[in-house]
């Protein structure tokens, strides 16, 4: 099967691989680097940078690679309404503060929306290809990521939401299956509507729109990468895998319990964010949702910059980590800089 099409020459690669923006850290500018030296296309998930981080990493990425790389943000999301019950979810919290010697947990106020700041920042960072997740990025933005050339990639769990991103110019959609790690994409409907496993998703989303389409969710390996392709993906796009990698930026212990895993072992939660997400079952969020109903949770992005102010998002203890992970199962530790099987 060959592996040039359309978007390999646009995004110059060489493998048909795109290593997911894992936003938090484990994107780090050496494995970005490293991916796309491979001949794959590495991206910085900036979602969570300050402007000047974003130009600092980028930076570092360029010192290392003169190849294409990418650059993802959130789309900007609606402005959440403060809870005005908050006792409950900051008590069940106390306790794995107190285990990490943090100071106590606390409603934190959100700063005004730093989108446009982000997105100025990621015009001028060099990169090549800048994609966007959790909804459709307004005209003017999008506009503006297209007079710079680069190519614009938007994510879609359904049909519905891929022909939205097409109607809007995007230039190509990454299809995330419903076994992909991390926060679920969804916009146009319920996050249960959105729950399409990725073989199921590709050929549809794929026969729907005209533009090239990206697979995600559960592809750890080439078996994967030749299932989404034969089903008429462009390419794969990959987050948990890379996540093993010797040069992604998390703990030994999320990347061993990564590859330990089953793939009974994952699920969706909104213990880690707010919103929903698939990780790693672990003590954390067993405790979070143990009566069932999540009214104890703070929402998204409350929980995830309550998250940020604290530090505890990426600790070494494996049963209090925030450990996203897709369903399938790695097959290995290994450097980003090995060719796909």
């Amino acid at each position: 099967m060959s592996r040039t099409n359309v978007l390999t020459r646009r995004l110059g690669l060489r493998h048909p691989v795109i290593q997911a923006p894992l936003a938090g850290g484990g994107d780090t500018p050496a494995l970005v680097a490293a991916v796309c030296e491979a001949g794959a296309l590495g991206f910085v998930g900036a979602s969570y940078l300050t402007p000047l981080q974003i130009i600092e990493i980028a930076r570092a990425v360029r010192a290392q690679t003169t190849r294409p790389f990418g650059i993802n943000l959130f789309a900007p999301l609606p402005a959440p309404e403060a809870p005005v019950e908050s006792r409950l979810a900051l008590k069940r919290l106390e306790p794995f503060y107190a285990e990490l010697a943090l100071p106590r947990p606390e409603v934190p106020t959100l700063k005004p929306d730093s989108f446009d700041d982000q997105l100025a920042a990621a015009l001028e960072s060099g990169a090549s290809v800048f994609s966007f997740t959790f909804g459709v990025l307004p005209t003017m933005a999008l506009e503006m990521v297209k007079s710079r050339g680069m190519c614009v990639i938007g994510t879609a769990t359904t049909v519905e939401e891929a022909v939205l991103l097409e109607t809007a110019g995007v230039d190509a959609i990454v299809t995330q299956g419903s076994e992909a790690g991390g926060h679920r994409s969804t916009f146009a409907g319920s996050f249960e509507a959105g729950l399409v496993g990725t073989m199921a998703l590709v050929p549809q989303v794929v026969d729907a729109v005209t533009v090239p389409v990206i697979a995600s969710g559960g592809i750890m390996d080439g078996r994967g990468i030749a299932a989404a392709l034969a089903l008429g993906a462009h390419a794969v796009q990959m987050g948990t895998a890379f996540l093993t990698c010797h040069e992604a930026g998390i703990p030994d212990a999320y990347k061993e319990a990564i590859l330990t895993a089953h793939e009974d072992e994952t699920r969706l939660t909104r213990a880690f964010s707010g919103r929903p997400a698939r990780g790693i079952v672990n003590r954390f969020m067993t405790e979070m949702e143990a009566d069932g109903s999540g009214d104890h949770i703070l929402p998204f992005p409350f929980r995830t910059r309550s998250l940020a102010r604290s530090g505890p998002r990426r600790q070494s203890k494996p049963a209090r980590n925030i450990s996203h992970s897709g369903q399938a199962r790695a097959s290995g530790s290994r450097g980003a800089n090995r060719h796909p099987n």
